[in-house]
């Protein structure tokens, strides 16, 4: 039986594709791959075999709406203050300052371009 952790995918709902993916790209400095299934419109964060982490994307279709409530997304950064800066920068929201959460780490949390709240997690 191969080793996996439990989260193979993630999916953040937005109304305005091409403005989620300009918010998204700008914070975190990484170039979005759109794709289409079927009505679903799609923006998605490129993964890198072998790499820790679950790849994911963006996605515009019925029943995808944005939200503070439900399943929060971590997404995985080097400098949370550096990174607020620039979802604030950006059209986003602080929500939680960074804070520690002992021997795991610091996060925080925010609000895209989109309503959605998700949260950033690093090791120092």
């Amino acid at each position: 039986m191969q080793k996996m952790n439990a989260v193979g995918w993630f999916e953040i709902p937005v109304t305005d594709l091409e403005r989620a993916i300009r918010f998204y790209e700008s914070v975190f400095g990484i170039k979005l791959s759109r794709n289409e299934m079927g009505p679903m419109k799609m923006a998605w964060f490129t993964g890198t075999e072998d790499a820790m982490g679950a790849a994911g994307s963006l996605v515009k279709a019925d029943g995808y709406t944005p939200s503070h409530a439900g399943t929060l997304v971590y997404m995985t950064v080097d400098d949370i203050d550096k990174t607020l800066v620039e979802i604030n920068a950006s059209g986003g929201k602080t929500l939680l300052p960074r804070m520690a959460i002992g021997e795991y780490g610091f996060i925080a949390h925010f609000e895209d371009s989109e309503g959605n709240r998700v949260a950033l997690h690093s090791e120092s």
